[in-house]
């Protein structure tokens, strides 16, 4: 591992008061898909404008202190020319990349599935840095349903991103470690704080087998939250306190900091929650930062307004600043 100092400024800034993440690491069909519903064709100079227009919002530092990107976005310039790294750093902003090759169907365990991406990893992570990168991320995805997930579903994603974290450290990035208990389906609350804990104690346990320094690392997980189809789901208050609890029962102190997705919620309700969850975590003094690692829930009203004006950046940018400023609001809650 290179020197550690680095690492633990770097994963310190990225939840530092008052700020969050940008994830805006969507791949070429995910974005896509998105462009379509909107009528937006999916081309290089499309995806490359709308990116710039997020990152490029005036006064988008006060609330965000990096941003994830995808493989294709780390490497493109502006419409100016300037590179996109640079842009960041002259905002202030630390650039990421999202590194794994997304989730597969997971031999032997039926409706389960297992991040790939460890093949080749050491080179990418060693070039990632070069184009200037300073922290990575890698989203392992579990299900819940009547028999899911199994046990061996939870140890072989836990052990991806041990592996992934041990090597992103070597290369100097900052590794966000992402184990997502999804929200799909009608289970209630106390099924997702069991999978949650049970995700995150696997975690922990590998990334110590895998000697991965945890103040060098940031958590990135869902909150603790009723299925979208559950009959009377969870209301803020239950959410918040069951998140908290969870995460004060299963992630060491050593961890600087907490970077929750919105996972599907509305962006009023991951905002909301994300205010009574620092509300409670200031209640019961825990150890972390409390932050924001939103990708819908930060982007999807710009989206709507860049493709409706024909990708004009202002009103756009007034908008992701809006929803920027409102989320970090939610974050300094006391």
């Amino acid at each position: 591992m290179q020197n550690a100092q680095p690492l633990v400024k770097t994963a310190n800034a990225l939840v530092a008061p008052g700020k969050g993440i940008l994830a805006a690491d969507e791949s070429t069909s995910t974005i896509g898909a998105r462009f379509a519903a909107l009528g937006v064709e999916n081309v290089e100079r499309n995806r490359r404008d709308y990116r710039e227009m997020l990152v490029s919002a005036a006064g988008a530092s006060e609330f965000i202190s990096g941003v994830i990107l995808y493989d294709e976005t780390l490497r493109q310039n502006c419409a100016d020319g300037t590179p996109f790294v640079e842009l960041l750093e002259e905002r202030g902003i630390i650039p990421g990349i999202k590194v794994d090759t997304r989730a597969h169907p997971l031999a032997g365990a039926p409706g389960e599935v297992v991040t790939e991406g460890l093949d080749g990893l050491r080179d990418r992570m060693a070039e990632y840095y070069e184009i200037g990168a300073r922290f990575a991320k890698w989203r392992a995805v579990i299900a819940i349903g009547p028999h899911l997930p199994s046990s061996y579903c939870i140890e072989v994603n836990a052990h991806a991103l041990a592996r992934y974290a041990a090597l992103a450290q070597e290369a100097g990035l900052v590794p966000i470690i992402e184990p997502e208990v999804l929200m799909d389906g009608d289970h209630g609350i106390d099924r997702c704080y069991d999978v949650t804990q049970d995700a995150l104690r696997e975690v922990y346990s590998q990334l110590a087998a895998q000697r991965v320094m945890l103040e060098g690392t940031l958590l990135k997980c869902n909150m603790v939250l009723s299925g979208k189809e559950a009959s009377n789901r969870a209301e803020q208050e239950e959410v918040a306190e069951r998140t908290v609890d969870c995460l004060m029962r299963n992630v060491p102190a050593a961890v600087p900091g907490i970077a929750f997705l919105s996972g599907g919620q509305g962006d009023d309700e991951a905002t909301d929650n994300l205010r009574t969850i620092n509300i409670r975590g200031k209640e019961v003094g825990a150890p972390w930062q409390l932050t924001f690692s939103f990708a819908r829930a930060l982007q999807s009203t710009p989206l709507q307004i860049w493709a409706a004006n024909g990708g004009a950046p202002l009103p756009a940018q007034k908008a992701f600043y809006h929803r920027a400023s409102q989320t970090a609001a939610a974050r300094n809650a006391a």
